[in-house]
């Protein structure tokens, strides 16, 4: 049924997953706002992107525990390691070497949906100074060009980052 945790959680990932991510920040910056709570233009940015990326990382996380083969546990058990035992050292290091790289994914795309600020009213991220600049001096392609590249960059480097603490971890 959909009140046991596992209806509430389903649920939830159901709505984060399948809602678009600009519709959670509009429903938390403006319908909030209609309903007498006023939250400001970063927290509702933030809580929605925490929102949708949560319910994509419920998933991985998801798919990533069932890809662990359910013979490592019983083998695991049959040498004798306790439950907690069983997941500290053989199941979370297999799922986190399963969902490392979706994670990265995930923190690329939470980077790049920072640029949904600006229709919430917040002009102090990239993309906010950009269209600032842009209704100062109308030059539209440059200042846009250069806010992509910085995108680019930003994505990069977290793809760098990651590849290297991936290197780092997993060498085995």
């Amino acid at each position: 049924t959909i009140l046991t945790p596992g209806g509430i959680g389903n649920g939830w990932v159901s709505i984060a997953r399948n809602t678009p991510s600009l519709f959670q920040i509009y429903i938390l910056y403006f319908g909030l706002g209609s309903l007498g709570l006023h939250v400001s233009s970063w927290l509702a940015l933030l809580a929605g992107i925490t929102f949708n990326n949560a319910g994509y990382l419920a998933e991985n996380f998801r798919g990533g525990l069932k890809a662990v083969p359910q013979t490592q546990v019983r083998a695991a058990r049959s040498l004798g390691m306790t439950a907690f035992q069983t997941y500290r050292m053989i199941i979370v290091p297999q799922l986190l070497r399963i969902v490392f790289y979706p994670l990265t994914n995930q923190m690329v795309w939470a980077v790049l949906m920072t640029s949904l600020g600006v229709i919430v009213g917040l002009n102090n991220d990239l993309t906010g100074v950009t269209q600032d600049y842009n209704v100062k001096t109308f030059r539209t392609f440059e200042y846009f060009a250069i806010a992509a590249v910085l995108y680019y960059a930003i994505a990069k480097a977290i793809v760098a980052s990651a590849r290297l603490m991936a290197w780092r971890l997993f060498r085995y």
